[in-house]
């Protein structure tokens, strides 16, 4: 496997150096925090002139800091390496073990040279409560799977394959380091089953676990459709689960996001500068971890390729909501449907994702509800075919989806 770079997220940590603010790594276990911040945070420091005596690192998932899950203990030690008046960088790999960890990290902010960096995997980590013991001087940096582009460039193969086993597998980092499929699919169950699925249990005693891997199971096969609580309700009623109710979903979904391994998009009405509180739509964090949720049987392209292209907007820093577009037809109002509206300060773009465009009565289908967008903003449609971009005579972008997810500026083409 050749070397993950992953200067995206480096150059934000470069960005945020010295701020006077924690920086906190946030993300779904085993999406590279830690590889991240060492040895590729680490490295730049050290290249940096930092000597190696002034960068305190601590994974508090290692036995052997058990001792420094104590935060007096943690406090006293951190406290014991600062010797002098040179900035020390203080990385903190899953800080969340500690107990009343926000109150160290407080106090490691009054010290005048010292830089601090953590890692945490959870929803007590970004809890509201966690928000107000910062006081505004904690800064979020999210980390997310690999990238398409990220994910070609560290794989031993064209271009094209490694789209085709992206698609299936995914972006998890270590998804790279096997060679089989079945050593694949059972990377990503077993990350599912014995990982996520177990802390989300324990962490929120959950009481219904049937419910919770149902709803599970629903939402992987249902990506890309809108939906709400009360319409998955509906969905356990129909299967014969009848004690499921609304709240039960909500909080559960509410898990699930909190985890990371889902992410909500909602719905936006262009015309109307409003947002509709529901439905929503709920994409998989990354695509592998879905498909071998539902062992990799339902593999609708279009489905998985709109996925992809949320995670790849998301990870490029906009906001992401579903557009719809009311017009009139033969006197009847009629919602279309825009698969997203991209939003980051005032910048935006209309994105519609297509399989192919090979006949004219599907182009004109996907270019409609851009068509009657009233501003200027601009239109794109992505497509699965491997083509040259181009522009319509109404100035929508048409483009390749490899194209679009390998060139970082293809918003602006």
């Amino acid at each position: 496997m050749k070397k993950i770079n992953r200067d995206l997220y480096l150059n934000k940590l470069i960005n945020r150096k010295e701020n006077g603010m924690i920086k906190i790594i946030t993300g779904i276990r085993r999406v590279g925090k830690s590889y991240l911040l060492d040895p590729i945070f680490k490295n730049y420091l050290l290249e940096s002139g930092v000597k190696e005596d002034h960068i305190i690192k601590l994974d508090l998932e290692e036995r052997k800091n058990k001792k420094y899950l104590d935060p007096d203990v943690l406090d006293e030690y951190i406290r014991s390496l600062i010797v002098d008046k040179k900035m020390y960088y203080i990385i903190l790999d899953e800080i969340q073990k500690v107990e009343d960890f926000e109150s160290v990290l407080n106090g490691f902010l009054h010290i005048a040279n010292a830089d601090v960096y953590v890692t945490g995997s959870n929803s007590k980590f970004l809890s509201s409560d966690i928000v107000t013991e910062f006081r505004g001087r904690g800064d979020e940096v999210k980390v997310y799977p690999l990238s398409f582009k990220e994910f070609s460039e560290a794989y031993s193969g064209t271009e094209n394959e490694a789209w085709k086993e992206y698609l299936i597998y995914g972006g998890m980092p270590y998804i790279l380091t096997r060679k089989t499929d079945e050593e694949k699919s059972s990377y990503l169950n077993n990350l599912f089953e014995t990982t996520y699925l177990k802390d989300i249990i324990e962490r929120n005693s959950v009481g219904r676990v049937d419910v919770l891997n149902s709803l599970i199971n629903i939402l992987s096969s249902s990506v890309g459709s809108l939906t709400n609580p009360s319409k998955l309700a509906n969905t356990f009623l129909s299967n014969g689960i009848k004690d499921v109710n609304i709240q039960t979903i909500t909080t559960y979904i509410d898990y699930l996001l909190d985890a990371f391994l889902i992410n909500k998009s909602l719905k936006y009405d262009i015309k109307g500068k409003k947002y509709i509180s529901t439905p929503s739509k709920y994409y998989f964090t990354d695509i592998g971890l879905r498909n071998a949720r539902i062992n990799f049987r339902q593999q609708e392209e279009n489905h998985i390729m709109e996925n992809i292209i949320y995670n790849e907007l998301i990870v490029r820093g906009y906001n992401v909501d579903v557009g719809i577009v009311e017009i009139r037809e033969q006197n009847k109002r009629k919602q279309l449907e825009v698969d997203f509206i991209c939003n980051q300060s005032y910048k935006r773009y209309y994105i519609q994702c297509t399989l192919h465009l090979d006949e004219r009565e599907k182009t004109l289908q996907e270019e409609k509800p851009l068509l009657n967008i009233e501003d200027s903003f601009k239109k794109i449609i992505v497509v699965k075919d491997d083509i040259k971009h181009w522009f319509t005579e109404e100035g929508i972008l048409i483009i390749g989806i490899q194209e679009f997810l390998l060139n970082k500026n293809s918003l602006d083409l």
